[in-house]
């Protein structure tokens, strides 16, 4: 059972913090509050809020095989098999646009529509994955598409740090695009996590900044995608005591934040 005890300004930045550093849910843990924050008087007697926050076990269906089960045991092994998928339907449009160079265009009568494929596509990988009970809505703008699952397992959907949720989210991409008529820009959401990794990522950026000014010392972050990274250079962009770059190489780089003396 993972648990984590943290302290923050108020209950619920505790709170917020540790759902951050284990990468969760707010409904995917239980909260027990050790102590108010206190303001005190004069700076004196002021103590932070303290909270144990504990994350649930997911209990997996029985509904999979034991096979299956165990491919998907382990989120690197959940990612695994969906680059694996990704290279496949790579390896399909590469041979789609060779033979589309010796046979007649499809009519538009025998077209997919690419986001129903989509949808049907990451069905598939959820029972693979023991989900069963995934559910799809999409909402379209433009050529923009946001895909909402919603299922009881949604941890396993959003993976270690959204791993999962991104590997999915650039599986759905190359399926719509397989059949699209022009390019479609892909977003897939659970429970509305990319707003909630939004807010966890400012909050820490913030404290992360602080820290860097009260120790005199650089301060850095651990690997993450680039448009988390942004995020983190976009909420500090207006302080003048810090500066914020990039180091490393991906899938490996990393934000570092430096305070100006």
């Amino acid at each position: 059972m993972k648990q984590i005890t943290q302290l923050g300004a108020t209950v619920e930045e505790a709170i917020s913090i540790a759902l951050q550093q284990l990468n969760t849910t707010r409904n995917q843990v239980e909260v027990e509050v050790l102590q108010q924050a206190k303001k005190g008087f004069l700076g004196f007697g002021t103590r932070q809020a303290e909270v144990r926050v504990t994350l649930k076990e997911v209990e997996v269906e029985n509904t999979a095989s034991v096979e299956e089960t165990e491919k998907f045991d382990d989120v690197d092994d959940v990612n695994q098999v969906i680059a694996e998928k990704i290279d496949m339907v790579q390896a399909q449009e590469q041979e789609q646009e060779q033979a589309a160079h010796q046979e007649p265009a499809t009519s538009l009568e025998e077209q997919e529509d690419p986001i129903e494929s989509a949808k049907n596509y990451l069905v598939s990988i959820a029972k693979d994955m023991g989900i069963n009970d995934l559910s799809i809505g999409t909402q379209k703008q433009g050529k923009n598409i946001l895909f909402k699952l919603e299922s009881e397992k949604a941890a396993l959907l959003i993976g270690k740090r959204g791993a999962t949720l991104n590997a999915l989210q650039q599986l759905a991409q190359l399926i719509v695009n397989k059949s699209a008529k022009s390019f479609l820009m892909v977003k897939l959401d659970v429970e509305n996590y990319r707003e909630r990794r939004k807010q966890a990522l400012e909050l820490l950026a913030e404290r992360m900044a602080d820290k860097a000014i009260h120790t005199g010392k650089k301060v850095s972050f651990e690997p993450m995608p680039s448009y988390e990274r942004k995020v983190i250079h976009n909420a500090l962009a207006n302080r003048v005591d810090i500066e914020t770059y990039s180091e490393g190489t991906e899938p490996n780089r990393y934000l570092v934040i430096e305070p100006l003396r």
